[in-house]
């Protein structure tokens, strides 16, 4: 759960941009509008997930009492991979929705499936909204030699020790799983709708800046560390890396120019300091709960369940004794894009 508190930061600050590109979307000929179509990319029961949804139904009823026109009835199509809790979401959203806006005509339903492909009808989006989702690739890109050997010995991410292979493998993955994303909602979107995206990525070039692959190296540290206990093979270590790319703004803008069915209307970047006390109440000992929480998952499925206590306990250990010595703050940084729809 602290690793929410990270993402609802991000949200509220990124608040009036969602906000703007709502209100676009009723001065720009979309107007008479009977149904509001939004789609929400990688839901899940989160506090986040309700905020977003009452920050679009109250800026749809506040643009509609500024403009004179009817209010439209607003469908929300809440997206996740099909292992996700809908249930758990649903019953969340209906009293959300039940209690606060009783006046106002909405629907949520569940869309389950990959965003990185098709998952709603032709021309039946009006606007799209994703925070901290449109990051994670939909595989690891291929990271082993002609002979089978792994590229990225000893690391789980790109980091200044990987070959550069390593790090052009990353981001043609990012091409190409980003350029289907859009593909797939230019399919989906009316003329003039909106993309919000909020993801991690890096301000800089820099493939190995701080802001883009800290958390990795400290987790990678802590596997090394176990491996050098014995208490996870080598070779486990070395197969393991994650699906995972936090893109610059100019590698965003070139996917988008190249798919070509958006254009960049507003790209810009967001940093937090890591361990925040502002975020993280505890410092380094919650950013590390944090990370946890985001990277368990995966890391118990590879390595095992077994190991998964004394790793992170080695995490929080690497982050209270690094950010203790840190000259600087780390920086973590999301992008914040606004992307219109272009016409057919």
């Amino acid at each position: 759960m602290i690793y929410l508190l990270l993402q609802q930061n991000v949200a509220a600050k990124s608040k009036p941009v969602l906000e703007k590109a709502i209100r676009s979307l009723f001065t720009e000929n979309l107007l008479p509008l009977e149904v509001l179509n939004v789609a929400d990319l990688g839901s899940a029961s989160t506090p986040t997930t309700f905020a977003v949804m009452e920050t679009i139904i109250d800026t749809v009823k506040n643009t509609c009492r500024e403009l004179g026109c009817k209010m439209p009835e607003l469908n929300f199509c809440l997206n996740d991979l099909p292992g996700n809790d809908f249930n758990t979401l649903f019953k969340g959203l209906c009293g959300f929705v039940g209690e606060k806006y009783k006046n106002v005509s909405c629907f949520v339903m569940g869309a389950p499936g990959s965003f990185h492909g098709r998952l709603f009808p032709r021309n039946s989006l009006h606007l799209v909204h994703s925070c901290y989702s449109v990051h994670w690739l939909s595989k690891v890109p291929r990271l082993w030699d002609e002979t089978g050997l792994p590229l990225n010995r000893g690391k789980i991410y790109i980091s200044k020790t990987s070959p550069a292979a390593v790090r052009e493998a990353y981001l043609s993955q990012f091409q190409q799983d980003f350029s289907s994303i859009l593909r797939s909602r230019s399919q989906e979107m009316v003329r003039n709708g909106r993309v919000v995206f909020i993801l991690h990525g890096r301000p800089s070039a820099d493939f190995t800046s701080q802001e883009s692959c800290y958390n990795w190296e400290v987790l990678a540290m802590a596997i090394a560390d176990m491996v050098s206990l014995g208490l996870i093979d080598e070779e486990k270590l070395d197969s393991f890396n994650v699906p995972h790319y936090s893109p610059s703004p100019e590698e965003v803008k070139e996917v988008v120019g190249k798919e070509g069915s958006f254009a960049v209307e507003l790209l810009e970047t967001y940093a937090t300091e890591v361990g925040d006390k502002n975020i993280w109440s505890g410092g380094a000992k919650d950013f590390a709960n944090a990370l946890r929480s985001l990277t368990e998952p995966m890391i118990s499925h590879h390595f095992g369940l077994e190991i998964i206590d004394k790793l992170y306990d080695k995490v929080t250990d690497i982050l209270i004794k690094d950010l203790a010595t840190q000259s600087e703050p780390i920086k973590d940084t999301s992008l914040i894009i606004v992307l219109k729809r272009k016409a057919n």
